[in-house]
């Protein structure tokens, strides 16, 4: 049976995400309205102007979204997140703030407080209009985010995995995987390839949504591997955001933990982190793998990426090489991850359940690339043994 034009209707609406805008700046308030209410899968449903209103309406509006600005009047977005938790724990929200470094510890703060992710905003409202790069963030953050605990309604030209109907994933040699099927949730089987016959020399981690809580808890549990093997991060963040993880990282690891610099050796004792705005790669100088850090164009949207680590680092360490594709949107890694195998090296995805976003996990799991998928919790076990000398 076919259903109706009006029950088609009504069972969109119905899908639709929830999303609420709390920002003090009318202009901002208006034009995330915009944004918003033209796209057929969300629906606005308040636009308030700070915590102290969307405190008072979460209970009545019952957003799904709540797009959460950090400098407001009478209750700021940091006092407001917690309470808002309270009144509607699961609700996704996402800290909207300007670059700045305070706004930068607020938000990375929000995040441990419970917060889903952040957007950085232009500096100006007339910079905010005229960037569709941010426009196009926020909507994406919305959707996808939002997906986690409610489906949305899809309409017939827009792919399920965000960020893939604006650009398709890039065409990479196809690599015959290990029989080793898993079968993983509603997607199938997943073929797992063999572990490395020797151990990794470099770690490569690449993150996106929710990789700072990732990062938090696999660093922590590597300790051993840390002094063994140098650790290099892609993590998707803007300027600022990534001096401020790293500051957070060597705290909590007590390892040494910086913004990588252009031309430096890499050596092992030490995590290596891309800096925001800049890709990073690897090269060898006399025999030395050092760090090269380019300025180029957006990879997967995104500076940095994580496909110039992986491929990179290919090409460094092959067989030696270990990537580790953590929680994240889109498919970033995937081809990166394509170059690792077909070099002899290997990759680990986070697996879905402890994921904020199964996205570029996802991406490489499904692709047959992985020697294993695994809980956050278990991946720094495995690295431990990997690197002690254990193969299975």
């Amino acid at each position: 049976m076919t259903a109706s034009p009006a029950a088609l209707a009504a069972t969109a609406t119905a899908a639709r995400l929830r999303v609420m805008i709390v920002d003090d700046a009318i202009v901002v308030r208006g034009l995330f309205a915009r944004w918003i209410e033209a796209e057929p899968d969300l629906e606005l449903i308040a636009s308030l102007r700070n915590g102290r209103e969307a405190v008072d309406a979460i209970d009545r509006v019952k957003p799904d979204v709540v797009v959460l600005d950090v400098d407001m009047p009478e209750l700021d977005g940091i006092s407001a997140l917690p309470q808002l938790l309270t009144k509607r724990p699961g609700v996704t929200i996402i800290m909207a703030s300007t670059l700045t470094r305070r706004n930068a510890e607020i938000s990375l703060r929000a995040l441990a407080l419970g917060a889903t992710d952040y957007i950085t905003k232009p500096s100006s409202q007339n910079e905010i209009n005229a960037a569709p790069d941010f426009h196009r963030d926020l909507i994406e953050k919305i959707r996808g985010l939002g997906r986690r605990a409610k489906p949305a309604f899809a309409p017939p030209a827009m792919p399920a995995e965000p960020m893939t109907h604006i650009l398709a994933p890039p065409l990479v040699p196809q690599v015959a995987p290990a029989a080793r099927p898993m079968h993983y949730a509603a997607h199938g089987p997943i073929t797992l390839r063999a572990m490395p016959h020797m151990a990794p020399r470099a770690i490569l981690i690449g993150a996106s949504t929710g990789g700072p809580q990732a990062l938090n808890k696999l660093l922590t549990n590597i300790d051993n591997v840390i002094a063994q093997v140098p650790v290099l991060i892609t993590q998707h963040m803007p300027p600022t955001f990534t001096a401020i993880l790293s500051e957070h990282l060597s705290r909590l690891t007590r390892r040494p933990v910086h913004e990588a610099v252009h031309g430096e050796e890499i050596a092992a004792g030490r995590i290596y982190m891309a800096p925001g705005g800049r890709h990073m790669s690897v090269a060898l100088k006399n025999g030395v793998p050092t760090i090269d850090i380019g300025n180029g164009a957006p990879i997967n949207f995104c500076k940095p990426a994580v496909d110039p680590l992986f491929t990179s680092a290919a090409q460094v360490w092959g067989t030696r090489a270990l990537a580790v594709v953590l929680t994240g949107m889109g498919h970033d890694g995937l081809a990166g991850a394509h170059d690792i195998v077909n070099a002899g090296g290997h990759v680990i995805a986070q697996d879905e359940a402890s994921s904020v976003i199964w996205g570029m996990p996802g991406q490489v799991a499904l692709a047959g690339l992985c020697s294993a998928v695994l809980p956050i919790d278990d991946i720094g076990p495995k690295l431990s043994r990997l690197v002690g000398g254990d193969r299975q």
